[in-house]
């Protein structure tokens, strides 16, 4: 798979005057780090390469993001080690550590922890408009639906939850930019984006053609979270230009996971500055506004790093002993 990294180098002199708390012992800190995100075009790669971007501005550590295949992958690469940090779904996260990983059958990826709550990746279906496609009902038998990143959370689940509600179709994968421009060239007939929203790769839709964004009915709703480990979820009108009204779908949650045997100093002081800088956070992507400290709950997959569970402990979030790796 292709990759590529995109580094932010940021000097001490800078970190020392911006973060001064910051100034203690760097004992087993790394020189540098790279964080698992997914394809450009998709929430994944905006949200994670600017967050990298942040943490080495602030803590004065060189880093930055790799485009990889999304959830699955970054477990995979986050547990050996090859990356130090990731982006992970709880749907994949809980098939990974299990050991059902498509990516590696029987590994049970363990030697991943959990760092801080993100959002809700909603999975939303987008058609162009003048395919006269309003509802999932409405596509055609055979219809080419593109699922992202070969491994990604929509491409691992949404397939199961089409054919749970009766969709025959082509399955098609590629980056969400590249299925964007397909969609709009009329190479494929819908997109099925599982992303944070706003999806940078919609948007851009919007802006180039006339586009439906479809919801799901009550029923369509019930019966996939009936089926699925994912709880209905409403994208709010103002979300895209393109919605009139609110819209139903179902959503997963998604997590920041580092690996186990990164310091545990490093890890607070990145937990800290994340959970206690959210509108800097939400400059970065819209998606944040939901990357607050309440919604380590949310988190029943993942063992929790020592450093991330000490912030969170001492700011009256309780994490057990026994969720701690």
């Amino acid at each position: 798979m292709k990759t590529q990294a995109i580094m932010a180098v940021a000097f001490a002199s800078t970190f020392a005057v911006a973060n001064p708390v910051v100034a203690q012992d760097k004992a087993g800190w790394p020189d540098n780090f790279t964080v698992g995100t997914a394809s450009q075009g998709g929430t994944y790669f905006a949200y994670g390469s600017g967050w990298a971007n942040f943490v080495a501005e602030s803590l004065g550590v060189s880093g930055g993001a790799e485009i990889t295949g999304g959830p699955m992958q970054n477990m995979a690469l986050v547990h050996t080690g090859d990356l130090k940090f990731g982006l992970t779904t709880m749907g994949p996260a809980q098939e990974s550590m299990d050991g059902n990983s498509p990516i590696a059958p029987g590994m049970k990826m363990d030697n991943v922890c959990a760092m801080f709550p993100m959002y809700e990746t909603p999975f939303s279906v987008t058609a162009l408009s003048s395919s006269g496609i309003k509802s999932i009902s409405d596509i055609p038998d055979g219809a080419t639906i593109g699922f992202g990143p070969a491994g990604s959370t929509s491409d691992t689940y949404f397939p199961r939850m089409m054919e749970t509600l009766g969709v025959d179709f082509e399955r098609r994968n590629g980056s969400w930019s590249d299925l964007g421009g397909q969609l709009q060239d009329g190479l494929i007939d819908v997109v099925a984006f599982a992303a944070g929203i706003p999806i940078p790769a919609v948007s851009q839709l919007e802006v180039q053609t006339d586009v439906n964004i479809i919801s799901m009915t009550e029923a369509e709703a019930d019966k996939v979270t009936d089926s699925f480990p994912v709880s209905e979820f409403i994208i709010p009108a103002e979300t895209y230009q393109s919605l009139d009204e609110p819209s139903r779908v179902v959503s997963m949650w998604n997590f920041a996971m580092v690996n186990c045997d990164m310091p545990e100093s490093f890890v607070y002081e990145i937990t800290k500055l994340t959970m206690e800088q959210n509108d800097s956070m939400v400059s970065i992507h819209k998606a944040a506004r939901n990357s607050v400290p309440e919604n380590y709950s949310k988190n029943n997959v993942l063992p929790w790093h020592p450093g991330a569970a000490r912030w969170f402990n001492e700011n009256g979030y309780a994490i057990d002993e026994n969720r701690i790796k």
